[in-house]
């Protein structure tokens, strides 16, 4: 059985964007400082060919992993009219 994605599940926890990693983009474009804020780790179980598609989707926008679902994840609660006033 292979290790944990370290964007995904508690592998990585902690790590902050542009500490590196297996799933961290090498160069991308500069992006605009954000207020830091507290994380809640967690673990996913996915099939196989949804990880590998997620992977390489978020490698094409030159996101980790973990930022990817993240992104995905607020997208569609801001299209259900869910997410919280306060964040995005």
């Amino acid at each position: 059985m292979s290790a944990p994605e370290s964007g995904v599940g508690g592998g990585g926890a902690g790590r902050g964007a542009g500490e590196g990693g297996p799933d961290a983009p090498a160069a991308g474009p500069a992006r605009p400082a954000r207020q830091a804020r507290e994380r809640k780790a967690m673990l996913l179980r996915l099939d196989p060919a949804v990880h590998d598609t997620l992977a390489r989707w978020a490698a094409e926008d030159l996101r980790s992993t973990n930022a990817h679902v993240e992104w995905l994840l607020r997208r569609a609660l801001e299209q259900a009219g869910r997410l919280p006033r306060d964040e995005g």
